[in-house]
């Protein structure tokens, strides 16, 4: 069997469109700079409110991914 060692760090998304877009910006985002992302999780729903109005939505996304040896 292998072993592997996996690294969870935490990202903000932000959109002015949906917490979807959030999401996915991030981890698209994260992707250019790190290799081998495994799983992605919504961990948090917000958003910024501006006299009244949606301004942001922001998505907290748990990553995953696996560490070289």
């Amino acid at each position: 069997m292998t072993e592997n060692v996996y690294k969870f760090i935490e990202l903000v998304g932000t959109s002015a469109v949906s917490w979807e877009d959030a999401a996915k910006k991030a981890v698209e985002t994260a992707g250019k700079s790190l290799t081998g992302l495994r799983v992605a999780e919504i961990t948090k729903l917000d958003m910024t409110v501006e006299d009244g109005d949606v301004k942001d939505y922001r998505a907290r996304v748990s990553v995953s991914f696996k560490l070289e040896d």
